[in-house]
């Protein structure tokens, strides 16, 4: 299992930054180099407890699709979406807010699990892992400048 964690501190009140990590349309615009698509399920606006959104993106040069639900919601400090149909054995997304003053500080933890035995392992340390955090880190940093700009 590979674990990701990442944290963000963002100088937005904890309701904005929790809405504009659910936010379809927000993800679809920090997503523009991969081409992400929301094609089933919720596909645009806010996504909530138990709804289910299907994405189409580019990664590695070809189309994947990937199925997740909001397994967990408590508005507005804590939410999960784990994926239901797609390529990895299991695909986990943590998202933690915590207040702290002006700021919100903004914890991703992401835990999967990919198939093909140790030919899988060496992509995912080799390839995966650096491509995951980065789609992460480029969407919090999009979530972090649309987040602020709201709140100012």
């Amino acid at each position: 299992m590979t674990i990701i964690r990442l944290k963000t501190i963002i100088e937005a009140p904890i309701e904005i930054v929790f809405d504009a990590s659910r936010d379809i349309d927000l993800h679809i615009n920090s997503a523009k180099k991969t081409k992400e698509k929301a094609i089933a399920g919720t596909t645009s606006g806010l996504i909530g407890y138990n709804e289910t959104v299907t994405w189409k993106g580019k990664h590695f040069g070809i189309y994947l699709t990937h199925q997740s639900k909001i397994t967990a919601y408590k508005y507005p400090t804590y939410f999960v979406d784990e994926m239901i149909k797609g390529h990895f054995d299991s695909f986990k997304h943590q998202h933690i807010f915590r207040s702290n003053g002006t700021q919100t500080e903004m914890m991703d933890i992401l835990t999967y699990t990919i198939p093909y035995g140790i030919l899988g392992k060496i992509l995912d340390f080799f390839i995966l892992k650096k491509h995951l955090t980065k789609f992460l880190t480029s969407r919090n940093q999009y979530i972090k400048i649309i987040t602020t700009q709201k709140s100012m």
